[in-house]
């Protein structure tokens, strides 16, 4: 093959795995590979189509192999700049992983392939690459909250470790504990009322440490990620605002250098008319 058709061939390769109909099919592929590796786990499915259903996840496999395939024909080393591609990257090669053996537990690894649909679908890309984004504060919040979760632990222990040592007998089980109160699981009849029947003013310990952690903290992480969000989605409002006002004084300009040409055409057209 002439070297100078290489780069059309790519860009061909590229334009026609990139659209939006074999995206779609991709797309198809991997939620049928979701109901299969869903019915391999049933026993009586896999007595009565087993075969089957190994020949098609094969099938499948080997489809989002060249798949991958095709994109690193057409973007080259390009590809793995993208963390997206380089996360489905990951996942197909780990399902090409021979399960058998010590290895028998990338079997179950299988299912990854599912959280393909991340990364081809934009909307549920949104959503991660906003989570991710706002790691940072969230981490600051976590943080925050193990401060306050070692603090209010020493004090559960110091004050109900005595006659309730299988909640409060350590700071590890206290701090168990009161992360089960703080997701309101079971916490008023199971742990705070046993508590108060000892202790009657347990609840000026109970109530501010729910009001701080559940209604206060909680509401910190998500009020943090729906800003993420916002913040990314006026970016993205930005930049396509942006990409239309280049769009239209490329049109422009272009209408303006077409105009321009056709009377520097005129112009020597009179010019020649003249002599």
């Amino acid at each position: 093959m002439n070297p100078s058709q290489i780069n059309p061939l790519r860009e061909q390769v590229g334009t026609w795995i990139e659209s939006d109909r074999v995206q779609g099919l991709i797309i198809g592929l991997i939620v049928l590979n979701a109901i299969i590796l869903g019915l391999e786990t049933s026993q009586s499915a896999m007595e009565g189509f087993g075969g089957l259903l190994h020949v098609l996840d094969h099938g499948l496999l080997a489809v989002f192999v060249v798949e991958i395939g095709l994109k690193l024909y057409a973007r080259g080393l390009g590809f793995f700049r993208e963390p997206w591609n380089l996360f489905d990257f990951v996942v197909v090669g780990v399902a090409l992983i021979p399960a058998s053996g010590p290895l028998a537990v990338l079997r179950a690894l299988r299912v990854l392939r599912v959280l393909r649909l991340i990364s081809m679908v934009p909307r549920l890309r949104f959503v991660v690459e906003a989570l991710l984004r706002a790691v940072p504060g969230i981490s600051s919040i976590g943080l925050l909250m193990l401060i306050l979760f070692y603090v209010f632990g020493v004090m559960a222990t110091g004050l109900f470790g005595s006659k309730f040592p299988e909640w409060f007998d350590t700071i590890g089980d206290s701090m168990y504990t009161l992360f089960q109160i703080m997701t309101l699981e079971s916490w008023s009849m199971g742990i705070v009322r046993p508590v108060m029947a000892e202790y009657p003013y347990a609840w000026l310990f109970f109530i501010p440490f729910i009001l701080v952690t559940t209604f206060t903290m909680l509401n910190l992480f998500i009020g943090i990620i729906v800003d993420t969000m916002q913040s990314m989605h006026s970016m993205e409002h930005d930049q396509e605002h942006i990409e239309q006002v280049v769009h239209e004084d490329t049109s422009s300009i272009r209408v303006e250098v077409r105009a321009l040409r056709e009377e520097i055409l005129a112009l020597r057209q009179a010019l020649s008319d003249k002599e």
